[in-house]
């Protein structure tokens, strides 16, 4: 993990429920600004792992390891897993004190945030979802940026909290609001990933040393993170890192749900999501999600 600065604020007792690629790393910078963190996972081990590194608590269940936190922070896979951590006699919702706040950084449906949030409300608890971008290395660069839906003083006491992990935390509206920015924040990538792939398969297909052409337009109106980051490495035919395509083609399924729920046209996003199960049956389902180009080789 990377060396980092933290800003100085009280330290407060915290859970973090979920330790994959991203919530291990968030729930470490947690710990080292000075929050008294417990840790569960479904998987005992990882939670033990994290503590022993760490110097936190394992918890054997989520309200376990809520019982008595200020905030509890979740990232786990999508909103079956997301309801079974919060919801149920061993949930989260079930061990945490009353004003306590539960802070989701799933990506998810903004249906199941806005249900979370009122059954939150219901049990004197406070629910915000808040998806995160930035991907494994954002998690563990402490850099990554957090789209936010709930209230706003609720917010203003997660915001300064979840720093630690972030360089941007933003509350954009109300409940579910988070899960919609992510939505769009998706939405872009794939749009741009397909762009970038046909733009590097055809510049091979021509003849040119790609990676200077990258280079070259990578400083004009063609920049992008997703070029300046996976530009190069999709031209040597490398995807076994990032974000993988199963992941994608799950929040891109939770794109086209809401858009068929909200009416909004998304044609190329739909194309996109089927060349991402293109892929998939190609054996990519734990590609990076540049292995688009793949499709075009």
């Amino acid at each position: 993990m990377s060396t980092r600065t933290y800003e100085s604020i009280p330290p407060r007792r915290v859970a973090f429920l979920g330790l994959g690629v991203m919530g291990y790393p968030m729930a470490g910078h947690l710990a080292r600004a000075g929050h008294q963190v417990t840790v569960y996972n479904r998987t005992a081990a990882k939670a033990q792992a994290w503590a022993a590194e760490y110097g936190g608590t394992a918890a054997a269940t989520p309200a376990e390891a809520a019982r008595d936190c200020d905030f509890v922070f979740c990232c786990v896979g999508n909103d079956a897993d997301l309801r079974s951590v919060v919801l149920g006699p061993s949930g989260a919702f079930a061990g945490m004190k009353p004003g306590a706040v539960f802070v989701d950084h799933t990506t998810a449906s903004a249906e199941v945030a806005r249900e979370l949030y009122s059954i939150a409300k219901t049990v004197s608890l406070h629910f915000i979802d808040a998806p995160v971008s930035g991907g494994q290395a954002g998690a563990v660069n402490g850099a990554l940026t957090v789209m936010c839906g709930g209230d706003a003083d609720v917010f203003a006491t997660v915001q300064p909290v979840a720093l630690a992990f972030s360089k941007a935390v933003t509350l954009v509206g109300a409940s579910g609001a988070g899960q919609l920015a992510k939505m769009v924040n998706q939405i872009c990538i794939a749009g741009l990933v397909q762009g970038l792939s046909e733009a590097i398969a055809f510049g091979q297909k021509s003849g040119l040393d790609m990676k200077l052409v990258l280079d070259v337009i990578g400083k004009g109106a063609a920049q992008s993170w997703q070029l300046d980051n996976r530009g190069k490495t999709m031209v040597d035919d490398q995807f076994n890192f990032g974000f993988a395509v199963d992941w994608m083609r799950k929040d891109l399924g939770l794109v086209l749900d809401e858009a068929r729920r909200n009416g909004a046209r998304l044609p190329v996003t739909a194309v996109v999501d089927q060349f991402y199960a293109d892929v998939q049956a190609m054996g990519g389902q734990r590609w990076d999600t540049s292995s688009l180009i793949k499709r075009l080789r």
